[in-house]
């Protein structure tokens, strides 16, 4: 399944689409540039430009999300979520939708504990998530052939669901484990005083999650090589806003950097390619990330200080162009421009964009309240640049 022009598992062939995509996830010169997933977050939009008819979405997601994918030409899918636009209507986040401390949850409350304050994390740390970490890491065996096997058969269960035409690659969580920050878990306000006031614990954590991801990605390395499964994985976990990172970037280079290197060493050692997703400024982090051994980027807020077009000319440690899955903005011109805009915006992305790994989409998922008349300028641009590739 990794290599363009290999059979899939049907006994065909890959159809355009998919080779377009193994093609350029595997750094080869192509004449097309294929389009990655659009997650279109509104149902009726989703109806619309599949051909289904009103109501048809909650009747049968899956396959309407598919149909949308297959109708705007979408080459490869990563993160497979067809159910969440269910959580999302017009005015945000809908009245079954699950809630967190970072989306409108009154309280976060972890194993029975009420996080209030910053000592309060430390204390949950302490008591739950650290000894849950260890027991983890010592029982995760990199050398289990049923896990891997596992991971495997899901890759492959869903790109059964897909046609020859869109291919199913690897995404963070089964494929790309690494430290993340908690704030997601305990609230920002609580989370990031806790991160000023006690670093060595920060590090703690960092340290634990980074010996169990170690452990998580040498499995998910064996098991793309032994499955066949594209080399390319994408991290995503959100690090920055408008302003720059969360916290301050020296402080990421005590605590973080040298633990999220070694978690995910067992990839790069493999041969497989991370990228970054990029939401906020993340300039700072952009030539530490490269030297770590990411070896390209996704999204990118232009808006916020993300300059792409010196970014898509650094090299990756080695020295080779980066992978970029460049997209049309999804909080200025796709909601607040003009379908001549959209036009402009992926031009502007494939002028600047690498000579090879070069990917177009949208930059994030894209909220309801888009104009259709930009949604089909953005469609009809990525079916121009995927038939006849770069001027």
């Amino acid at each position: 399944m990794g290599e363009a022009g290999a059979a899939t598992e049907s006994g065909g062939e890959w159809q355009a689409g998919a080779r377009l995509a193994l093609d350029a996830l595997a750094m080869k010169p192509a004449r097309g540039i294929p389009s990655w997933m659009i997650h279109l977050m509104d149902a009726a939009d989703l109806e619309h430009f599949a051909g289904r008819a009103p109501g048809d979405y909650r009747r049968d997601v899956e396959g309407v999300y598919l149909d949308f994918q297959r109708r705007i030409g979408t080459c490869f899918i990563d993160q497979y979520i067809p159910d969440n636009p269910l959580s999302m209507t017009a005015g945000g986040l809908g009245p079954d939708a699950a809630r967190g401390p970072t989306t409108g949850a009154p309280e976060a409350v972890l194993d029975g504990m009420p996080i209030r304050s910053p000592e309060d994390v430390v204390a949950h740390l302490e008591r739950h998530v650290f000894p849950r970490l260890e027991r983890e890491a010592a029982a995760c065996d990199p050398a289990d052939a049923a896990a891997r096997a596992a991971l495997v058969e899901g890759e492959r269960a869903v790109q059964r669901r897909f046609s020859p035409g869109l291919l199913k690659v690897p995404y963070a969580g089964g494929f790309g484990a690494m430290p993340c920050l908690r704030y997601y878990e305990y609230g920002y306000a609580n989370y990031f005083m806790a991160f000023a006031l006690w670093p060595e614990v920060m590090e703690r954590d960092f340290a634990l999650q980074a010996d169990l991801a170690a452990r998580t990605n040498a499995l998910a390395a064996r098991a793309i090589l032994d499955g066949g499964l594209p080399r390319v994985v994408r991290l995503d976990h959100d690090m920055a806003d408008s302003r720059g990172t969360l916290v301050d970037v020296r402080a990421l280079d005590r605590l973080w950097f040298p633990h999220f290197a070694r978690s995910i060493a067992p990839l790069l050692e493999a041969g497989v390619r991370l990228l970054w997703h990029c939401d906020g400024n993340l300039m700072a982090m952009v030539p530490r990330l490269l030297e770590a051994g990411v070896g390209g980027f996704q999204g990118f807020q232009y808006e916020d200080g993300m300059d792409y077009a010196r970014i898509c000319r650094m090299t990756d440690r080695a020295g080779g162009p980066l992978m970029i899955w460049a997209g049309v903005s999804v909080t200025r011109t796709l909601p607040r421009g003009t379908p001549a805009d959209v036009a402009a915006e992926l031009a502007w992305l494939v002028r600047h964009g690498p000579p090879v790994g070069l990917c177009l989409g949208a930059s994030s998922s894209v909220l309801p309240g888009v104009p259709r008349e930009n949604l089909r300028a953005l469609f009809d641009g990525l079916r121009h640049y995927r038939e006849g590739g770069r001027p």
